[in-house]
């Protein structure tokens, strides 16, 4: 099996694991366990569980920038807006332990929850915040806008509506959910 497809099965691993029952009572011998390889793979790959974490969430949320950025791509900013949005909940609802471990490792205590909420604010909300740049400069939204701030909004709210959909309403339609927000946002973000 190639490295890639046994880091990628350690990573399907881990995410269920920690999800299910947190990162300090998740084991290397469960994570080896669940992804069908010998404890000494996750070693030989990670080198250790804190380095099998880090870069589990750097591979995610790679992986969800990765998402935005291929969503926004080549269409006019308000439509970036609206296609991130989308790929945000999609991504969301398809990867949905990942997300559940993001809200629940990023800023507990005693981990690296500094570096973790950088690395999402540099790559995933750093997407939001060159489409909402994109469409200020195009006059679309308003000169003063905060982007920044603006885009941790936006991302934020999907990420939240996005588990509640999932954990308490998952019967109600992706497009529901979407045009909720998408009117939430049409709302609040206008040009003046």
């Amino acid at each position: 099996m190639a490295r890639s497809a046994t880091r990628e099965k350690l990573f399907t691993a881990a995410i269920e694991l920690i999800a299910e029952s947190g990162l300090a009572a998740t084991t290397v011998d469960q994570i080896a366990e669940r992804a069908g390889v010998a404890k000494g793979t996750v070693y030989y790959n990670f080198g250790s569980k804190a380095a099998l974490f880090a870069a589990l969430l750097e591979y995610g949320v790679d992986r969800l920038a990765g998402a935005l950025r291929d969503a926004a791509s080549g269409r006019p900013p308000l439509d970036a807006l609206e296609a991130v949005v989308s790929a945000e909940l999609a991504f969301i609802g398809e990867h949905e332990s990942f997300a559940r471990l993001l809200i629940a490792e990023t800023w507990r205590s005693g981990g690296d929850w500094q570096h973790t909420a950088r690395l999402i604010r540099e790559r995933a909300i750093g997407v939001v915040a060159d489409v909402l740049r994109a469409a200020v400069e195009a006059g679309d939204l308003r000169a003063d806008l905060d982007t920044g701030t603006a885009a941790s909004a936006v991302f934020g709210m999907v990420l939240t509506v996005a588990l509640d959909w999932r954990a308490l309403d998952p019967d109600r339609s992706f497009a529901d959910v979407h045009a909720t927000l998408m009117d939430l946002l049409r709302g609040r973000l206008t040009a003046r």
